[in-house]
């Protein structure tokens, strides 16, 4: 095929696909601007089909392709470090909106993972119903929904979708919602999905793991804005440094969030209680995070700086287990390289980011402390990864960047890499090798 083809096709496609903005919930995409259009292009009949006057039906996907690889993945070195694998991730939805009253969303969903020894349910799933929910608007401030879907509550903190590994965290819920001009309440109750590997045969209504809880937002200003919430897990064998148990937690937070000129913030407090095995839960975390814009070469930076401070054991021979979980967060919670989760941890996390027109840059330093020293260092499943076996407080140093490429809304290239120095506690758990990671993604949405 000439060159003036590839060209000629090449536009038509930015033409064809003006008129859509994506969400990363795809069931939140605004295909509103379509309704302008004089003309459209094939594409653009399909995004959104008339069936009759008051109802529409859609289509969509997207499609994600990640090459990654570690090299001293658990800060020991190996004789073989060719190990990278290759995850391919596809997402085909449907939308069909009756009378802007009435809502049926379906999402399939394919996560395939290539020359990688270990696998997990979050690298692979042949095939699965990523999302499959009916809503019912009740009146213009009421709704109720029920079924499957990826669930994410304010900054996702505590409830995610996992948009870093392979496979999404999957929800069967049922919810009541409620929507005014500043104020916003979920009330819900739903039942985490198990993944598995092959063709849907994902575990669910599985009722010794729940998930219930209400979580409001009101805004008072661009400055002010206040999300307080409370959450219930119901989890029958959890695993913690001190043991094996029932779990019975309750979270109570507060989430505090805004813009001030060029200064942002989004800082969260939380406290848990409740009950594992014979012990009562008494934990608590505290995050900070600021980001201030300016301009250096008539060019806008953001510099900005997180800081958390997450609850540990402090005696696992008694009767209290103080290790905070964060119930259902983002995978890569310090990043894609995902050693450390948000359990007994001080953390440090200065930060800069740049768009130069379609480039993104971005530049990170973490530093890592146990809170407890009678307590491991958790994973980002909240697995007990790194047992207490020594008094060393210091975990490690990390360095990370990230170069994105946003050639237009629908495709995006992003190169992650990050570098882990073990200190104190890591070398003397015989973990004292550099860890470097790396990680190469491009989507395509459609």
């Amino acid at each position: 095929m000439k060159k003036s083809n590839y060209l000629f096709l090449f536009l038509l496609f930015q033409i064809s696909v003006y008129g859509q903005e994506f969400n990363l919930l795809r069931q939140n995409d605004n295909l509103d601007v379509l309704d302008s259009l004089n003309y459209k292009y094939p594409y653009q009949k399909l995004k959104k089909i008339s069936l009759t006057k008051n109802t529409t039906l859609s289509f969509g996907g997207s499609w994600r392709f990640q090459a990654e690889s570690f090299i001293n993945e658990q800060f020991q070195k190996q004789r073989n470090q060719d190990n990278i694998w290759y995850l391919n991730r596809f997402l085909l939805h449907s939308h069909l909106n009756i009378n802007n009253r009435l809502e049926f969303f379906a999402e399939l969903g394919s996560s395939l993972a290539t020359n990688k020894d270990e696998i997990s349910p979050v690298d692979k799933g042949n095939l699965y119903v990523n999302q499959l929910f009916v809503k019912y608007k009740i009146t213009q401030k009421w709704n109720i929904a029920a079924g499957r879907h990826n669930m994410r509550l304010g900054s996702g903190r505590l409830v995610d979708i996992r948009e870093g590994p392979n496979v999404r965290r999957l929800f069967d819920f049922a919810e009541l919602n409620y929507r005014s001009n500043n104020f916003n309440a979920k009330t819900f109750f739903s039942i985490p999905v198990k993944p598995n590997l092959e063709v849907f045969d994902n575990d669910y209504l599985k009722f010794y793991e729940t998930f219930s809880g209400i979580y409001t937002t009101n805004s008072f200003s661009e400055a002010i804005n206040l999300d307080a919430y409370i959450f219930h897990q119901k989890d029958d064998e959890a695993t913690y440094n001190s043991g094996i148990g029932n779990e019975r937690r309750t979270s109570v937070g507060f989430r505090h969030f805004g813009r001030y000129k060029r200064l942002s913030y989004n800082n969260e407090a939380v406290y848990q209680f409740g009950t594992f095995g014979n012990q009562n839960i008494l934990a608590w975390t505290l995050s900070l995070n600021l980001e201030i814009e300016t301009i250096f070469l008539g060019k806008e930076f953001g510099l900005g700086i997180k800081t958390e401070i997450i609850s540990g054991d402090t005696d696992a021979m008694d009767n209290k287990l103080n290790t905070f979980d964060a119930l259902y967060p983002r995978g890569a919670y310090f990043g894609r390289v995902a050693r450390f989760g948000p359990s007994n941890l001080i953390d440090i996390h200065p930060y800069i980011n740049a768009t130069f027109n379609k480039l993104e840059i971005s530049f990170d330093y973490a530093a890592f402390w146990r809170y407890s020293l009678n307590d491991g260092v958790y994973g980002a499943a909240l697995t007990l990864d790194y047992p207490d076996v020594n008094n060393k407080r210091f975990i490690a140093h990390q360095i990370g960047t990230i170069l994105g490429y946003q050639l237009n809304k629908f495709v995006f290239f992003e190169l992650e890499s990050n570098v882990i120095f073990p200190e104190g506690f890591l070398k003397n758990s015989n973990r004292g090798d550099t860890l470097y990671h790396f990680v190469l993604t491009s989507e395509i949405k459609f």
